[in-house]
Formats: C-alpha cells, sequence, structure tokens
C-alpha cells in the first residue's frame, strides 16, 4: 500500500484529503506545521508528499528545500491558495514534482497523484553511470559531473536532462517530454520545456555545438 503525508494547516481540508485517500486504499498521515512535517518524512515511508506552502514554524518551500538535499526520488505535489506564478516557480525549481492551485477538485488531486505515484514505479535506472562528451550522470545518486565538477540540478532539471539523455539521437517533440517529466495530466504550457531546456544549457554547454540540440517544429535532441 503506498504511503502518502499531507502536510496541512487547515484541519478541515486535511481531513477530506485524508479521508478521500483512505478511500482510494492510500496509507495516509497529516502534518500541520513544517517541522512536523520534516519528523514524519524521517520515520515514515512515504512514496509522496502532499504540501501546503503556508503552513506554519517552517513554510513549505523550507521544508521541499530540506527533503530535496536528502531525497531526490521521493513524489512531492505542492499546494498553493495562491494563484502566484513565483510560487510555482519557486517550487519546481526547489524539486517540487507537481503543484495545485486551492481550490481544487480531488477528482483532479487523485488523477495526478496515480500520475506521479506510476511513474515512480516505471522508473528503471539503465546504468549506473552515463557518459556522454563532458558529462558523467550516476543515475543511483542522481549526481551530475561536468568535466569531472559536480553541478547541481533542480529535480525537473535533471529529469528533462535524463529522459534527453536515455533516448538519444531521437528528436523529441515538447509534448513527448512532458508527458514523460511532468506527467500526462499536467495543464500548463509546453514552453516550460523550454525554460528548463534553456536552465540546462546555461550550467552544462561548456563548448559548442550545444548539448541540447533543438529540432525546428518538433522539440530537442541530444546526439552523439
Amino acid at each position: 500500500m503506498e504511503k502518502i503525508l499531507i502536510v496541512e494547516d487547515d484541519e478541515k481540508i486535511a481531513r477530506v484529503i485524508q479521508l478521500e485517500l483512505e478511500f482510494e486504499e492510500y496509507e495516509t498521515d497529516i502534518a500541520y506545521t513544517g517541522k512536523e512535517a520534516l519528523e514524519k518524512y524521517e520515520t515514515g515511508g512515504y512514496s509522496l508528499i502532499l504540501l501546503d506552502v503556508m503552513i506554519p514554524e517552517l513554510n513549505g518551500l523550507e521544508v521541499l528545500r530540506r527533503i530535496r538535499q536528502k531525497d531526490a526520488g521521493i513524489k512531492i505535489i505542492m499546494l498553493t491558495a495562491r494563484d502566484a506564478v513565483m510560487d510555482k516557480v519557486s517550487g519546481l525549481d526547489s524539486g517540487a514534482n507537481d503543484y495545485m492551485t486551492k481550490p481544487f477538485e480531488v477528482e483532479e488531486l487523485l488523477a495526478r497523484i496515480r500520475v506521479h505515484l506510476k511513474s515512480a514505479e516505471k522508473s528503471e535506472v539503465k546504468s549506473e553511470v552515463i557518459e556522454h562528451r563532458h558529462l558523467e550522470i550516476r543515475p543511483l545518486a542522481r549526481e551530475v559531473y561536468s568535466n569531472g565538477e559536480a553541478v547541481y540540478l533542480t529535480q525537473k532539471e535533471y529529469d528533462v536532462l535524463l529522459y534527453l539523455i536515455n533516448n538519444k539521437n531521437q528528436a523529441l517533440s515538447r509534448d513527448q517530454i512532458i508527458d514523460a517529466v511532468w506527467g500526462y495530466d499536467y495543464f500548463g504550457d509546453t514552453n516550460t520545456v523550454d525554460v528548463y531546456v534553456r536552465y540546462i544549457r546555461k550550467k552544462l554547454d561548456t563548448d559548442k555545438p550545444s548539448l541540447i540540440s533543438s529540432v525546428r517544429g518538433i522539440g530537442y535532441i541530444i546526439k552523439d
């Protein structure tokens, strides 16, 4: 049984989410503060965390940052009452897998949870070390090295890079990348892919041609 941690300071909202998840046969815990969330994360063995941004003691973004320092694999969906671009960008850049703006439909939340848990089950490490040009990628540790130097990539930057490199020499459309990295239920703009490719290039391009090549009218490719 998959175990989900609900981090929400509004007791009524937390209880509604908990009842819906338990009806779907997920095991659940609730944390009402940032500190309580970190304490439960340390001992809980969770597959996914629903993490509200505005929680007391430590806000959601700080909780996210601390968890990602230790664990790159656990799925985290941010919940926010504010439809603010900076909240979403900050969450995704800090390693959130997804976000939802409150109020939301429970059915949509459940659909996104299913997608992220399914992608976690399907993710397979193809190799302990992947080498390409000046890069060395260690999937088991989710580490990236450029010319022997460690490079920090956010969760989504890493996932985009790994998907492209695991499908080398294939022109991948923005929709394919969105589906693979963000999930089929992602409702954002495909221009998000362009933004993340730009971030990756800025961090990893040490010479020309670029590590990731643009394919006009389609998307992107990493070539041998």
